[in-house]
């Protein structure tokens, strides 16, 4: 589970980037996950602007936290607990996941190059697979 430093910084960085728009890419986040699985909204109970609040903040926290990934795991597992606790399921990773790709795209503009979108793959992945092998151990 390892991410270069350069990896690090082209996150942290991009982040900073959309943290101004962070209304906007919450509102593009949704829309584009309901798009790609609307079996999805109905796991949403708060309003979207509340949750889209929710989502910035929870990625403030895992951006910041690439400094330290042993670090991040405990709260990584404490978010994959809650997500099961919503009925989420292994495979609404991948819809998460591509509609975060996608609101990156839109929010970050000309600031999108394909060396940004692997570092975020990359850590996504990570995310993903930190949550997914807590919350599904069989």
């Amino acid at each position: 589970m390892t991410i270069t430093n350069r990896q690090k910084q082209l996150v942290q960085q991009s982040f900073a980037q959309v943290e101004p728009i962070a209304e906007q890419a919450a509102d593009i986040f949704y829309t584009t996950l309901f798009q790609y699985d609307p079996s999805l909204k109905p796991l949403f109970k708060n309003s979207l602007k509340s949750q889209g609040q929710k989502l910035m903040a929870t990625l403030k926290v895992a951006v910041n936290g690439l400094d330290d990934l042993d670090a991040l795991i405990p709260i990584l597992h404490k978010l994959a607990d809650r997500h099961v606790a919503y009925g989420v399921h292994a495979k609404d990773f991948t819809p998460v996941g591509n509609a975060l790709l996608h609101t990156l795209k839109v929010g970050l503009g000309n600031s999108w190059t394909p060396e940004v979108r692997q570092a975020w793959v990359d850590v996504f992945r990570i995310i993903a697979t930190v949550m997914k092998a807590h919350a599904f151990r069989e």
